[in-house]
């Protein structure tokens, strides 16, 4: 062990939770350096677990809660422990999909994409790549890729510049693929770059909405908000959608939408690609009195565009309001959050918020979150952060 880090009472009884993060302001004396591995202890100098240091919103990141080593045993243990579970819960038809859900599999800061033949590592931080070399050779024995990405995710509280950390993002083992990697979810296809970590261009975690959402196509008209690179768009396609409209304000992610209705043989010339900011499209279908079946709301937590600052916290009641003026009556809203620090029931109250702005009332038909393959750690509530809802509205 090369230090130790000495936390408050606080912090104390969360880790005896089993809490995987130590906040800055719950360590006693002097901050860690980054990648600093650590004995943790409580004020009476009692073991609380083993760690690593941090200089972003994070003093440490804990992954032992006992005085054990970190080492290869340890790692490979954790890993196949995770792989173990993806075996059971991933439908043999989808072959993209998370193989390590970071803290959620007992792995703070780590997490590993598959998709097809191509693994994708993705840290929150340069203190988290201590892991990395043992991890490729996991990756290597068990799972056999043609190649490994290293991408950084931090969490938007750490200000910390991307382009700084070492070591430096992109093909670290393997080859890269000679044109998009194709892969599965359920059989539906999409074409993802895996160089483009951590957004391939397919977030897996909401395949259990799609899932869900399979059987109710049939015959509606369906607008697709925020689309990215529009997997709901091809599943509504797939599922007999008697017209699809897609819009993200990106030109480069239609495109990227074209193709993936492309790969599962349906011509994208028989649906609208809309590049426009969705604030503004709603506006434009209100006043063409135009109406929709179903509409997806799946919009990112935050963002800066031309277009002004998207804020969920503060944006989302309003747009719940616009997009509910061009929703037919009877007609589903699919509205998404993917932010951890939002419980439930404040979701619940953006989209209550929508609907009375509006004066219209609703029926939740069902609550949805992450696939298996993203699991939630009980002492961890920051793990179940994707909240889904779907609506009919009167």
């Amino acid at each position: 062990m090369s230090g130790r880090l000495v936390v408050n009472g606080y912090s104390e009884r969360w880790l005896q939770q089993g809490f995987p993060w130590v906040y800055p302001k719950e360590v006693v004396g002097k901050r860690p350096r980054i990648g600093q591995v650590l004995q943790i202890v409580g004020p009476k100098k009692q073991v609380l677990g083993v760690g690593v240091g941090d200089a972003g919103f994070l003093a440490a990141r804990v992954y032992r809660h006992d005085d054990g080593p970190l080492d290869r045993a340890w790692l490979w243990e954790r890993l196949d422990r995770a792989a173990e579970l993806r075996d059971i819960v991933v439908d043999p038809e989808t072959t993209g999909f998370r193989l390590v859900h970071g803290e959620n599999d007992g792995l703070p800061g780590l997490r590993v994409d598959m998709w097809g033949h191509y693994a994708v590592i993705i840290l929150d931080s340069p203190a988290v790549a201590f892991l990395l070399d043992d991890l490729v050779a996991w990756l290597e024995a068990r799972r056999e890729p043609r190649g490994v990405y290293l991408c950084y995710r931090p969490d938007p509280r750490d200000t910390r510049n991307v382009e700084s950390f070492s070591p430096s993002p992109g093909l670290i083992a393997g080859h890269a693929p000679t044109s998009a990697v194709r892969v599965t979810e359920r059989g539906m296809a999409m074409r993802v770059l895996p160089d483009d970590g951590p957004d391939v261009g397919m977030y897996a975690d909401m395949r259990e909405v799609r899932a869900w959402m399979e059987p109710h196509w049939g015959g509606r008209s369906v607008l697709n908000t925020f689309s990215y690179t529009a997997a709901f768009s091809v599943a509504a396609a797939l599922g007999g959608a008697s017209e699809i409209v897609t819009v993200d304000l990106s030109e480069k992610y239609l495109d990227r939408a074209e193709e993936n209705f492309v790969a599962n043989e349906i011509d994208p010339s028989m649906h609208e690609f809309l590049a426009m900011d969705t604030f503004k499209a709603l506006d434009r279908f209100r006043r063409q009195g135009r109406e929709f079946d179903c509409i997806v709301l799946d919009p990112p937590s935050f963002s800066h565009s031309d277009a002004g600052t998207w804020s969920a916290a503060k944006d989302y009641p309003r747009l719940v309001a616009s997009a509910l003026r061009v929703l037919a009556p009877g007609g589903w809203l699919i509205a998404a959050s993917n932010n951890g620090s939002v419980s439930p029931k404040e979701f619940t109250g953006w989209i209550l918020s929508g609907l009375k702005r509006v004066d219209r009332d609703a029926q939740l038909l069902k609550s949805l979150g992450q696939g298996p393959d993203f699991p939630a750690l009980a002492s961890f509530p920051e793990g179940r952060y994707l909240k889904v809802q779907i609506w009919r509205v009167l």
